[in-house]
């Protein structure tokens, strides 16, 4: 277990604008991920990045010091200068062994999220570990704490208040939203058609706004969410041609780039001089701030959601000695399960080797003594050694896994 290792970003350590330098857009895992577990000599790697944090889990026998950091930030983005890569290694959080499933259980269960009892989280998890998988990035550590990390988090999640009266950064931001009393006609522009702006059209629709626009990369799925929402849907390119103005635009996409330039943005909004409403939910930002410089602008993004997370936390407090208690016990049957694993990997060449020694005691020790047997003898005889195989394969096992475990509990 002390190879397992964590090196964290968060909201905590470095601040929600400036996750998005760790940023990488899925369609790139695999030219960017693979090359670090195979330069650095990584068994395992896991990527896991939200709105509020960015997370690298490697399974490496490697330290994690200054040395081996400056190395892997050089490699991760090669176009960052010595300066970003200086400041990437003094920022980053480093955890180490149980600790580090310790941490992971708490990221899974939203403990250690900017929004506690949020629980998005969960699915990030699962499917960060499915698309890392697919990439051939994962073994069997991740595996193992993988499921046992997301039954972790189902158990705070069902046996403590940790996610009563749910909320998430999409709430918030709505909350956040309906203070400005927008009317029910508003002219809506959401870009991005994903599980954030989906679970935001839900709100929308709830509240009954109706006028909406969606631009999407693929139209495919803009229209699946207009089919929930009514209203419009184009291809993201076409953003550049809309020409029917808007109140509030809300946008989310895995772009690592500004979406909504300064130019884009006097196009949308032409001559009309109203204060406008943008939501930005994007890590990194789709919405250049500095365009509030010159707009009057309502600009929620995540950054500006955190004193209201931070009451929530507060609301929440008293459940987190509950939780705690949970991912302590979770971390010790780990410990187990872990351990239970190691002798099993240890262990596994025993059938194949007991049944070598079978066969050449069959086909060649005792090969001229056989043949003087007759049938019946010589199925009572196989029955014995089958009986005995059995036996020399479960036995032992047994007796070396409680030797074995206890010798790695020490």
């Amino acid at each position: 277990m002390n190879r397992f290792k964590t090196i964290a970003f968060t909201y905590k350590n470095i601040g929600v604008e400036q996750i998005g330098n760790f940023h990488v857009e899925e369609n790139d895992w695999s030219t960017r991920l693979s090359p670090l577990k195979t330069a650095f000599g990584i068994d395992e790697l896991m990527y896991l990045s939200t709105c509020n944090r960015t997370e690298f889990l490697l399974v490496t026998p490697k330290k994690i010091d200054s040395q081996f950091l400056q190395a892997f930030f050089a490699k991760f983005n090669p176009d960052w200068t010595k300066k970003e890569i200086s400041w990437a290694v003094k920022k980053a959080e480093v955890f180490e062994g149980a600790e580090s499933v310790q941490h992971f259980f708490k990221v899974a269960s939203s403990i250690d999220s900017m929004v506690v009892g949020e629980r998005e989280i969960i699915t990030q998890v699962r499917n960060t570990y499915e698309k890392c998988n697919r990439l051939g990035l994962t073994g069997d550590f991740l595996r193992l704490l993988t499921k046992r990390t997301i039954e972790t988090a189902k158990k705070v999640y069902t046996q403590t208040e940790i996610a009563k009266k749910s909320v998430s950064v999409v709430s918030l931001a709505y909350r956040k939203l309906r203070e400005f009393n927008v009317k029910s006609d508003a002219r809506f522009i959401i870009i991005g058609a994903g599980q954030t702006n989906s679970s935001m059209a839900k709100f929308l629709k709830k509240h009954e706004f109706s006028n909406f626009t969606v631009f999407n990369r693929s139209l495919e799925n803009a229209q699946k969410l207009t089919q929930e929402l009514g209203g419009m849907a184009f291809e993201l390119g076409q953003l550049h041609s809309y020409e029917n103005g808007f109140d509030v635009l809300i946008t989310c996409t895995s772009s690592g780039d500004h979406i909504i330039r300064k130019d884009l943005y006097k196009k949308l909004v032409g001559k009309d001089n109203d204060r406008k409403i943008v939501i930005d939910l994007a890590v990194p930002n789709d919405f250049d701030k500095s365009i509030v410089d010159d707009y009057d602008i309502n600009l929620i993004a995540i950054d500006n959601l955190r004193s209201i997370a931070e009451q929530n936390l507060r609301e929440r407090k008293k459940e987190l000695v509950s939780c705690e208690a949970i991912i302590k016990n979770s971390l010790e049957e780990f410990k187990k399960t872990y351990r239970e694993r190691i002798v099993e990997r240890a262990m596994r060449t025993v059938p194949e080797k007991v049944k070598e020694i079978k066969n050449l005691a069959v086909t060649e020790v005792f090969a001229k003594d056989l043949q003087s047997l007759d049938e019946p003898s010589k199925e009572v005889l196989n029955k014995v050694l089958a009986y005995m195989e059995k036996k020399y394969i479960s036995v032992p096992m047994k007796m070396a896994k409680e030797i074995l475990l206890e010798e790695t509990k020490q």
